[in-house]
C-alpha cells in the first residue's frame, strides 16, 4: 500500500503542475496579443514621422544641421531581455548577438540592460553594464521605460559628445520563433538621410515646414528615436511571451507524458494487488474444500 500511496501523491503533484503550466500558457498567449497589437499600431505613426523627416531633410539647411560628426562618439548600447525565466534561450541569444556586435568598442562603450536575466548573461561574458531597467509589465509601461533609458543615456554622456546609440532586441519571426536584431539609431548617417529623403510624399501638394526647420528636425529626430525604442521593447516583449508559450507547451507535453507513465504504473501496481488478493481468496477456498484448516 505504501507504493500505491506514493504513486498517488506523484500523480496528484503532476496534475497540479499541469494546471499551473496551462495557466502560464494561457497568460503568455494573452500577453502576446497586446504586444503584437502595439507593434502594429506603431506602423502608421512611424511612417508619419519618417515622412516628416524626409520633408525636413530635403531642405539643405536642415541637412547641414546634422551633418557634423564627432571623431570619438560616446557609444551606448541598450539590450532588451527578460526579468523572468522559463523563456528558453531568449536571453542567451540576444546577449550573444550583442556581445559579438559590440566587440572592440571599449572604452567608449556604455551598455544598458533591460531585464535582470540578460544582465547576468552580459556580465558573465565580461561586458560592463552601466545600469539595468525593469522589463515593462504592460504596453502602458513601455513609454516610461523608454523615457528612463533616454534620460540615463543623456546623463551618462559628456557635454559636446556625439551620441552613438545601438539597440539589441529579439523580434518575432512567426509562431514561437524570434530573431536577434541590431539597430544603430544614432548618429543619423548619410545612408539613413538619403533613404528618408527619397520617401515619396503621399499627397500632390508639397509639404511646408512650420517654424525653424532645424528645430522641427530635432523634434522629429527625438520622436524617431523614442518610437524606435518603443517598438524594440514591444517586439522584445512579444518575443519573450512567444518563447515562454513554447516552453510551456513543451512542459505541458512533458507533464502529460509523466501522467501517462505514472498512471500506467499505478494501474499495474493496483492490478498486482488485486491479483494477490484474488490468489489468497482462491487458496483459502481450495483449502476449505480439502478440509485443511486455514493458516493462522
Amino acid at each position: 500500500m505504501t507504493d500505491s500511496a506514493g504513486l498517488q501523491r506523484k500523480i496528484k503533484g503532476a496534475a497540479e503542475l499541469r494546471t499551473v503550466v496551462r495557466t502560464m500558457k494561457a497568460v503568455a498567449a494573452s500577453n502576446i496579443a497586446q504586444y503584437e497589437r502595439a507593434v502594429l499600431g506603431l506602423t502608421d505613426y512611424v511612417r508619419t514621422v519618417e515622412l516628416g523627416l524626409g520633408a525636413c531633410l530635403r531642405q539643405r539647411a536642415a541637412t547641414e544641421a546634422i551633418a557634423h560628426r564627432n571623431a570619438r562618439p560616446r557609444i551606448h548600447a541598450v539590450i532588451f531581455g527578460s526579468d523572468q525565466g522559463l523563456v528558453g534561450q531568449f536571453n542567451e541569444s540576444i546577449a550573444a548577438h550583442a556581445i559579438a556586435a559590440l566587440a572592440g568598442l571599449q572604452p567608449q562603450l556604455q551598455a544598458w540592460a533591460v531585464g535582470d536575466r540578460v544582465q547576468d548573461r552580459l556580465l558573465d561574458a565580461g561586458l560592463s553594464v552601466g545600469g539595468t531597467f525593469p522589463v515593462p509589465a504592460s504596453v502602458q509601461a513601455i513609454a516610461e521605460l523608454v523615457g528612463q533609458v533616454l534620460l540615463r543615456t543623456q546623463d551618462a554622456s559628456r557635454p559636446g559628445d556625439e551620441t552613438e546609440l545601438h539597440v539589441f532586441h529579439n523580434r518575432p519571426a512567426g509562431g514561437a520563433g524570434y530573431t536577434p536584431v541590431h539597430q544603430r539609431l544614432l548618429p543619423l548617417d548619410e545612408t539613413w538621410r538619403r533613404e528618408r529623403m527619397e520617401l515619396a510624399w503621399p499627397a500632390a501638394c508639397r509639404p511646408q515646414i512650420v517654424g525653424a526647420g532645424t528645430s522641427v528636425l530635432q523634434a522629429l529626430v527625438g520622436e524617431y528615436v523614442f518610437v524606435s525604442l518603443f517598438r524594440a521593447s514591444a517586439e522584445s516583449l512579444a518575443s519573450e511571451q512567444a518563447s515562454r508559450l513554447a516552453a510551456m507547451q513543451r512542459a505541458e507535453r512533458s507533464t502529460e507524458d509523466m501522467l501517462d507513465v505514472l498512471g500506467a504504473a499505478f494501474r499495474r501496481l493496483r492490478q498486482s494487488q488485486i491479483d494477490e488478493e484474488l490468489f489468497d481468496v482462491v487458496s483459502g477456498f481450495e483449502a476449505l474444500e480439502a478440509g485443511v484448516p486455514p493458516a493462522g
